[in-house]
């Protein structure tokens, strides 16, 4: 179960130490190999964080799916428990997928004490609201990849972080913030006042049983931040250019070329260089980028010396084929020994320009090594296999 790390002791020379912590999380696949022992699940953690919030919760979602004797169940009982018991309850999702999975959001605000309200992008910058996280009493806030979905709590593979962290829970809120003034009808212009500055990251946080990270929220997409600093995109960018030995991706699709039709260039031509100078770099991706569109871009990519590309396929459930799972959906990068990024983009370029992704750079060996446990296990696992430029592959079933 989820633990404060606050309680936790640091002892650095860094000037910007505050208390707080941060460790990952995960959702391992049921019926799978794929699973960390030291790392606690999605589902734990959020209900862990609800059940300890003293006076406000800030959810934001792309959709809320829930199934009765699912995972997902107890958290949406929690958080009709933390709103009986006076807790401020705001959940945050997107306008479009509202209209496909109404029923949780219904129930959650038919029960009282839950307020909903529906973020359209679209007219603002034709994308979606794609960020998951939650931000528990201001401190503490949950960021990944996992939606709030029964099935990204049992047949999903996903990745997050909690951070317990004043200032960069109060960044997040921001963000939240001003996404729940558009979407009560206020124009995008018409903007709350930010209460952090970007000057004040990285901050400096503790790792259980491990060294200090240093760590940074950013954000898309830059037209719709409080602070255009804090644009996730060029820090990516900026650290593969700037990598000497590895960059390796995880993500569920890396895709060359826009929904407008355009090429979108700059991750791709960033591993390309990086690539050339000799750093090693892999790109994991799950099965469902072989559809028109992605396999194509990935396949190019395959043919590049020193780019190594490998898929996932995990096995279908006992239960048989489920909709929209059984796939690994994590999103991360590492850029040598001590850079880690996690976030919610899939490495499109809508996801950077058009949607609302959020994410956390995190500077440290300690962050960094773990993750590159994480991901060669996943490279290594007996899911993955290399990407072959050759052959024709059979577009995978992913929805009904």
């Amino acid at each position: 179960m989820w633990k404060p790390l606050c309680a936790l002791l640091l002892t650095t020379s860094c000037t910007q130490t505050v208390s707080g912590g941060l460790y990952l999380v995960e959702t391992a696949p049921l019926e799978t190999t794929i699973g960390s022992s030291d790392l606690p699940e999605f589902h734990e953690t959020w209900r862990a964080l609800i059940d300890g919030a003293q006076n406000s919760l800030d959810l934001a979602h792309f959709y809320a799916s829930n199934e009765p004797g699912s995972r997902l169940e107890p958290i949406v009982v929690a958080l009709e428990g933390a709103a009986a018991r006076g807790v401020t309850v705001r959940f945050l999702v997107d306008e479009r997928f509202y209209g496909t999975y109404p029923e949780t959001l219904d129930r959650l605000v038919a029960g009282g004490g839950v307020t909903v309200r529906r973020l359209s992008l679209k007219p603002l910058t034709g994308g979606v609201l794609h960020a998951k996280y939650m931000i528990a009493d201001g401190n503490a806030v949950c960021i990944g990849s996992a939606n709030f979905d029964w099935r990204a709590l049992e047949h999903i593979q996903e990745l997050g972080a909690v951070v317990e962290s004043e200032a960069i829970a109060r960044a997040v809120r921001d963000v939240f913030n001003l996404d729940w003034w558009i979407a009560g009808g206020s124009p995008a212009g018409s903007r709350p006042v930010r209460s952090v500055e970007p000057d004040g990251f990285p901050q400096t946080l503790p790792m259980a049983n491990a060294d200090a990270v240093r760590v940074t929220p950013v954000f898309s997409p830059k037209e719709l931040l409080p602070s255009e600093e804090l644009w996730d995109l060029p820090y990516l960018l900026a650290w593969i250019e700037q990598a000497q030995e590895k960059v390796w991706v995880q993500v569920m699709t890396f895709r060359m070329t826009g929904r407008d039709g355009e090429r979108f260039d700059e991750l791709d031509s960033a591993l390309r260089h990086a690539a050339a100078r000799g750093v090693d770099v892999r790109l994991l991706v799950a099965d469902w980028g072989k559809r028109p569109g992605t396999i194509e871009g990935l396949k190019e990519l395959s043919q590049v010396n020193g780019i190594e590309i490998k898929m996932v396929t995990l096995p279908p459930a006992a239960q048989g084929h489920i909709p929209f799972a059984r796939v690994i959906h994590s999103k991360y990068m590492l850029a040598d020994r001590a850079r880690a990024w996690v976030g919610s983009s899939n490495w499109e370029k809508g996801y950077f320009y058009e949607s609302r992704n959020v994410g956390l750079l995190i500077e440290g060996e300690a962050c960094a090594g773990r993750l590159s446990q994480y991901f060669e296990e996943g490279w290594s696992g007996p899911y993955s296999y290399f990407l072959d430029p050759n052959v024709e592959y059979e577009i995978p079933r992913v929805g009904e």
